[in-house]
């Protein structure tokens, strides 16, 4: 098998391998109502406080309707505040309530156990080439 053969092969496995890891991780009896998405959304929301749709979408790389709609979802949940801001009204403002928060960490937790798994396996020396390969791999894919 050649390099390009061999490479589209991993990276569709990989691709693939963690999606399905995540799903299982995320899948617990508490989070049961929670997809991968949902996560996502979660963990661009984050800590920190409200943040203003927009700057999520953008983080997402989707449009504000289609955070719209699974903002609809996770508020219905019970992830997700979402309130008007008191300076604009025409600006919404979302953060996640206590269980978004408990659902934040959770996600947080598969992915250093994920990382950390990988690690292990590695020296110090194959650490840095896989951060710099990967590193030009998702500057390759980045869409934006």
């Amino acid at each position: 098998m050649d390099i390009n053969s061999t490479l589209n092969d991993v990276l569709v496995k990989l691709f693939r391998n963690v999606n399905v890891i995540e799903e299982r991780a995320i899948r617990t009896e508490e989070y049961k109502d929670v997809t991968t998405n949902d996560m996502h959304v979660i963990e661009a929301i984050g800590m920190e406080g409200a943040k203003n749709m927009t700057s999520v979408a953008r983080a997402l790389e989707v449009t504000t309707g289609t955070l719209t709609i699974s903002v609809n979802s996770l508020v219905k949940k019970g992830y997700v505040d979402r309130v008007r801001s008191e300076e604009d009204r025409r600006v919404v403002l979302v953060s996640l309530s206590e269980k978004g928060r408990r659902a934040y960490l959770h996600h947080k937790r598969f992915h250093e156990q994920m990382i950390d798994s990988v690690v292990e396996e590695l020296t110090e020396e194959e650490q840095l080439v896989l951060e710099k390969a990967l590193s030009k791999l998702n500057r390759f894919f980045h869409v934006s």
